[in-house]
């Protein structure tokens, strides 16, 4: 039996891992958690009955735990509750499905107990990837990526030497915005950014996407999960998101993995790596598809990629900042208070204020993101 802890349970990843669970007889969920998603996270300890439910909300955890009483599922809340989930002993492997940050102290935990990691958490990787990849090295865990793109890399490279690499080629669905122009951004809404072409997914993610900002933290991500330089990762354009991504070898091969858009297929590989199981769904069908467009990002409209990349070549501390002005953006156009184009500058202008501490601990990880946050907020906020 696969036990299973989630983080994130009731977002757009932490509801595709419990399709799969639900398709899957040998798989227990033995621990949920949400922000404040009471409603839902209640109907999953129903469902599941979990050891351990967590809402970081101290209120809405209160809440929970009333209404979930004649249940034996445990329910904690805050920072502390995410790390007890992370580092339960009735617990095999751990989904990182939370989107931020607020990630990285119960991965870490994670990986501390002993947990192989399911990880769809771009901003732990981005930030603390130097503590996190060290980390799973000293403790003899797996980082299993869910994200499709490095999902992708990964089963390329299953059973390669990863010497060989040559090149690691990411797509891109170019967003809703593809082929836009500046001055068309400058008119685009939250509801228009929401409407992604190929894939379902959040809405930080969605609009990330959108920016292009996505992209840039998965070379980030790419990076570390890899082992190769900056240098060695291309993005490319894919817009119909059937190929997930590619990996050129040293003598010239290129190895791709294509599929129908569908994150419950990487979620699944990961959860039963190194086994291939049978998941219901849509398939490619090869005598119909006439085609596959590919094309180049456009960086000099979409600055999210290349500021991303700056930022990683910097290093340091600087992809901190990066992501953290770039959730704090996000949130503020969401809510109408900035337009798309704002996103860009308010990045920048965060970047370019910011000092380098070169080799971060975790102290001084979230210590730049607070100070990140504040200056947005103060600046942009109100």
């Amino acid at each position: 039996m696969k036990r299973i802890a989630i983080l994130g349970s009731t977002g757009s990843i932490g509801t595709q891992t419990l399709d799969v669970v639900r398709n899957n007889s040998d798989m227990k969920v033995t621990a949920v958690s949400a922000y404040r998603s009471t409603d839902l996270l209640e109907k999953q300890i129903r469902e599941f009955a979990p050891e351990i439910a967590v809402l970081y909300d101290e209120a809405a955890a209160k809440d929970l735990k009333s209404r979930v009483s004649d249940t034996e599922t445990k329910v904690l809340s805050g920072m502390d509750g995410l790390v007890e989930l992370a580092s339960m002993e009735n617990s095999d492997i751990l989904v990182t499905a939370v989107v931020g940050m607020i990630g990285i102290r119960p991965t870490l935990a994670g990986i501390a107990a002993g947990k192989d990691i399911a990880l769809a958490n771009k901003e732990t990787l981005v930030t603390a990837g130097h503590l996190v990849m060290k980390s799973a090295q000293e403790h003899h865990v797996q980082i299993l990526p869910v994200d499709s793109e490095h999902s992708a890399i990964f089963q390329c490279l299953h059973g390669e030497d990863r010497g060989s690499i040559h090149r690691l080629l990411i797509t891109a669905s170019g967003g809703p915005f593809r082929g836009m122009k500046t001055e068309q951004l400058s008119r685009m809404t939250p509801e228009d950014a929401l409407k992604h072409p190929t894939w379902s997914m959040g809405r930080k993610i969605t609009i990330d996407s959108a920016t292009l900002v996505n992209k840039g933290l998965e070379v980030m991500e790419a990076h570390w999960l890899f082992g190769v330089t900056l240098d060695q990762i291309q993005v490319v354009v894919q817009p119909q998101s059937i190929i997930h991504s590619m990996v050129e070898f040293e003598d010239g091969a290129v190895m791709a993995q294509l599929g129908s858009p569908d994150m419950r297929l990487p979620i699944q590989y990961a959860l039963c790596y190194p086994e291939r199981r049978y998941l219901p769904g849509k398939r490619l069908d090869f005598e119909t598809l006439t085609g596959i467009e590919i094309d180049r990002p456009d960086m000099e409209t979409f600055r999210g990629l290349p500021m991303a990349i700056e930022a990683a070549k910097t290093g340091g501390s600087m992809p901190t900042v990066f992501n953290a002005a770039n959730e704090e953006a996000v949130g503020l156009f969401l809510d109408h208070r900035i337009g798309f184009l704002d996103i860009y500058r308010i990045i920048q202008e965060s970047m370019d204020r910011a000092g380098v501490i070169p080799d971060p601990g975790l102290d001084d990880i979230l210590a730049v993101e607070k100070d990140t946050r504040e200056f947005v907020r103060s600046h942009y906020g109100n």
